[in-house]
């Protein structure tokens, strides 16, 4: 039998400890996937296509899945079977994989849309929920061409900051005019609502582009130094989708953007806001077969 002393050498050795921890969150991230029956859905659901509810709280009847590969861009962690949308989504990101591939800028990468009938996530998002929402990489390789990438690649590439060591200022050896013309397309489009990118990003455009108008659909968000998060508005008149409220005029390069870098700042995001509860035609949806 093992003894306590055997239990505690196992859990300070070099190699065991970091086993063990490894083991002991695996089992965490198994038991929260069980309790969430969300991620359990493999497919869309029949009939029309529908946002349902908020960004954070929501879901989405019929989607739509993002082909793994289309002209300009590449579907990334396929293995987590969160590609779907709302047409609207996918229409937007077949789009811009064009624009992306006729300015010769590189691939586009692109991460998590939503699950096969949105809802709360196990993992990495509080948002996308209803399927009007997808993370895009800032890195575009210009070596891809028009080959697929192999499923190693899809699953264990991993996209770059685009921040400097200091964390306070952009790296040149990431950060390019096609990072900035991605944003520009992407907050040109009449359907997108806003574009989360980290602070810094937003403050060196206000400092090379300040007055675009376009400016004004970048969110400042801490996180999304390597990626960023578009959001569509709610599709014309589907009135069980929420809105956020509406953005506030002028570019958003003024005090709005200093205060990110605050401590103020700091200590209001340390304290998550809990989830709103999921309206009553998504827990409906979950159960259709």
């Amino acid at each position: 039998m093992t003894s306590v002393k055997d239990i505690a050498w196992l859990i300070s050795s070099r190699w065991y400890g970091p086993l063990l921890c490894l083991l002991i969150l695996s089992c965490m991230a198994g038991w929260v996937e069980a309790a969430n029956p969300w991620t359990r859905i493999v497919a869309p659901s029949r009939g029309e296509a529908e946002s349902i509810g908020a960004s954070n709280a929501g879901c989405v009847s019929g989607a739509t899945a993002l082909p793994l590969d289309g002209p300009g861009y590449r579907v990334m962690r396929p293995s987590r079977n969160r590609a779907y949308g709302h047409p609207d989504l996918v229409k937007f990101i077949r789009s811009l994989g064009r624009q992306v591939e006729e300015g010769e800028m590189g691939t586009l990468l692109v991460g998590d849309l939503s699950q096969p009938r949105g809802g709360p996530m196990s993992s990495m998002h509080r948002s996308h929920q209803t399927g009007l929402d997808v993370d895009l990489w800032f890195w575009l390789p210009h070596d891809i061409g028009e080959r697929s990438l192999t499923r190693n690649e899809r699953e264990r590439w991993n996209a770059p900051s685009m921040l400097a060591s200091d964390r306070t200022s952009l790296d040149p050896k990431h950060w390019s005019k096609d990072q900035a013309e991605l944003l520009r397309l992407v907050a040109q489009y009449s359907e997108v609502d806003r574009v989360f990118v980290n602070p810094v990003i937003k403050r060196e455009l206000c400092r090379t582009q300040a007055g675009s108008q376009w400016l004004g659909k970048l969110r400042p968000w801490w996180g999304h130094d390597d990626h960023l998060h578009v959001r569509l508005g709610c599709p014309k008149g589907e009135r069980r989708c929420v809105s956020q409220d509406s953005l506030p005029s002028g570019d958003g390069c003024d005090a709005t953007l200093a205060w990110w870098f605050t401590d103020d700042a700091k200590l209001r995001l340390a304290k998550p806001s809990e989830a709103p509860d999921l309206p009553a035609a998504c827990l409906a949806l979950i159960n259709q077969k």
